[in-house]
């Protein structure tokens, strides 16, 4: 994800209260900050690749040099599937490769404009490998040392910039006639007078999840589900959308990240929901691969009479190349002709047949414009993780649909955005937080129960963020990481809440190449940490150690490669984790410096979601020193100390 710089601030802040807006000014506003958002993504991979020498482009996390194939397979519907790992060394060095990203491969020694041996998709992501999916293996040069290189994906921006043309002259027509004024404010939201009873599928629903669907259900126009960590969010909209097929709705279901869409389809697969789900089988998770599009197409009858087509067509080649007088090819090359013609327009259909007779399509929003979906309109289009997604990429999805429900929190992480000055000029503002702030309680249902942390991870950021209003599920409001199977009470386990303070401990931070902080001396105090939780018996697969800093990833993993029991806890980054949970999480802060600067870790929407990633503990590791001087960390860190164990960092250091 991309760093923001910052300066020490004197508060926490909160995401900016969006303004009043017209269409007709968003649009306006828009198009220039996509241009700008588009350039910083060139420029931070392309310009990066043909401005700088390999090493450099690899420094910055662009490139990986001096690969291997060291696997080749045939699978995700005919994709070819590469596994590359290093010709030196275990690992991979840090880069910013991840899946769902577009890269070429090349010949390790080619220069910037040689012509790749293939394009693809990144699929997987290991320490020790990267694995791609490409249309076509190359018919050489595997043998060879390779180089990987991340592109930027310029289709997007086609996409939005599209979308918003179409925003721009389509207000007066489409399925959104009625929906567009209402989200810009020209036209108030409303909902049916009469309330809705239903049925829930799910029989576990707390009376915050029922009260959001119920609204839901009766909103003409658009509604907001709140949810903060933790509270079943996705749940809850999966509630929704099979109360939505129930009553015969088409809905359309989409969110900014193809894992979001995914946890979804993957959940709704056990109801049997006629659903498919759009997109590049390499960008989706192997357990939803039989909803896909290409599965089912591959289904389909016509589908079916295609691959006769195509049979055909192959005895009628192996003809041509055997015919010798002139006539008899004439006829053989009409032939097929009409045959492609034809098994072209099977194809179409079956892909059309699917679309038709799905009650629920799942994509991700840029998805949402596959030509697949052109003549296919909605009653409802429901974004999943709404506050992390661009408003103009919502409005790809939107168009298509009479009413929306957006669910997502617009307390944790925004979108992240490359450019600063598009930062600065609104591109990060959402829909979701822009309705909130223009409708408030009237559109929107907030979920109260949480069913992840024990209450006293949970209390902070209630009393910090929503006001009190959240409460711990039974479940989960005493828990502890001495009652999991094999964890033995000690110093480390017991208590829920730990802050380890490196105040004096000379561990300051440090900028790498690409100008990140990361901290040797804080990475190796919540390494011991670890250490002791897995010596008390805690599962290396339920720790998870986060900091906000890429380089500070950097150096964790490499510690965690040079000790085997560290080997499956899991080392991200504080936004890559949004979403996620552990039932141990270690948080690195990284900032100790003597002019006290925190940078972008005043944002309270960070540090939310990272304290937040924890069920049973949860430990921050800081120099009070240089994070106290601001007061939103003052109060996290006065909250820790009051409420669990203080220790100094010299404790693990001995």
């Amino acid at each position: 994800m991309a760093e923001k710089k910052g300066s020490a601030g004197t508060s926490g802040h909160s995401p900016p209260v969006p303004k009043m807006v017209t269409l007709e000014e968003f649009v306006s506003r828009t198009v220039p900050l996509i241009q700008l958002e588009k350039d910083a993504e060139i420029a931070a991979s392309v310009g990066s690749l043909a401005t700088l020498k390999p090493e450099a482009a690899e420094k910055k996390g662009v490139t990986l040099l001096n690969l291997k194939c060291s696997d080749v397979q045939t699978g995700l519907f005919g994709k070819t599937v590469l596994e590359l790992k290093p010709n030196r060394g275990e690992l991979l060095p840090p880069h910013k490769m991840t899946p769902h990203d577009v890269v070429v491969l090349k010949l390790n020694k080619s220069d910037s404009a040689s012509t790749p041996l293939a394009q693809g998709v990144v699929y997987r992501v290991k320490d020790g490998s990267i694995v791609i999916a490409v249309e076509d293996v190359p018919e050489d040069g595997l043998n060879s040392p390779l180089r990987l290189e991340k592109l930027a994906n310029e289709v997007t921006y086609k996409r939005l910039k599209d979308t918003l043309i179409e925003l721009s002259k389509g207000v007066n027509k489409g399925p959104a006639t009625e929906l567009v004024p209402v989200l810009f404010g020209a036209k108030a939201p409303s909902f049916a007078k009469k309330q809705l009873s239903f049925t829930p599928f799910n029989r576990d629903l707390d009376h915050s999840q029922r009260a959001a669907i119920a609204k839901a259900l009766i909103s003409n126009n658009v509604m907001l589900l709140h949810g903060p960590p933790g509270t079943g969010k996705t749940t809850t909209v999966v509630e929704l959308i099979l109360q939505e097929v129930k009553r015969e709705s088409k809905v359309l279901v989409c969110a900014a990240s193809n894992i979001a869409v995914d946890n979804i389809v993957e959940r709704l697969a056990c109801h049997k929901v006629l659903m498919v789900r759009l997109g590049h089988p390499a960008r989706l998770l192997p357990q939803v691969l039989d909803s896909a599009l290409d599965a089912k197409v591959m289904k389909a009858d016509n589908s079916a009479l295609a691959n006769d087509v195509r049979k055909e067509m192959r005895v009628i080649s192996s003809k041509l190349l055997k015919a010798k007088d002139r006539k008899t090819r004439g006829d053989l090359r009409r032939e097929l002709r009409n045959l492609s013609k034809e098994e072209r327009q099977r194809q179409q259909q079956a892909v059309t047949d699917v679309i038709k007779d799905s009650s629920v399509i799942c994509t991700t929003l840029t998805g949402a414009l596959s030509r697949q979906l052109n003549q296919t309109n909605f009653d409802v289009v429901i974004i999943d993780e709404a506050a992390q997604a661009l408003e103009v990429a919502c409005w790809i999805a939107l168009l298509k649909g009479r009413r929306c429900i957006l669910a997502g929190d617009h307390l944790q992480l925004p979108p992240t955005v490359q450019s600063v000055e598009a930062e600065k000029k609104g591109l990060g503002i959402t829909l979701f937080g822009r309705l909130a702030a223009l409708y408030g309680d009237q559109i929107t249902s907030m979920l109260t129960v949480q069913y992840r942390m024990n209450e006293l991870i949970m209390g902070w950021s209630s009393g910090e963020l929503y006001d009190n209003k959240i409460e711990a599920h039974d479940s989960v409001k005493d828990h502890t990481l001495s009652e999991l199977d094999g964890v033995t009470s000690s110093s480390a386990v017991d208590p829920t809440l730990i802050l380890i303070d490196t105040a004096g401990c000379d561990l300051d931070e440090v900028k790498d190449d690409a100008d990140s902080t990361m901290n040797e001396g804080e990475a190796k105090v919540a390494v011991a940490h670890a250490l002791r939780l897995l010596d008390a018996g805690v599962k290396a697969s339920d720790i998870g150690i986060i900091t906000p800093y890429n380089a500070q990833v950097g150096v964790l993993r490499l510690m965690r490669a040079g000790d085997k029991k560290l080997a499956d806890i899991e080392i991200s980054s504080v936004d890559g984790f949004q979403g996620r949970e552990k039932e141990a999480i270690i948080i690195s802060m990284v900032r100790s410096n003597e002019k006290h600067e925190v940078g972008f870790l005043s944002d309270n929407r960070r540090m939310n979601v990272a304290v937040t990633r924890a069920r049973r503990q949860c430990v921050i590791i800081c120099d009070t020193e240089t994070v106290y001087k601001n007061p939103f960390l003052k109060r996290l860190g006065n909250y820790f100390e009051e409420n669990g164990e203080y220790l100094s960092a010299m404790e693990y250091l001995k």
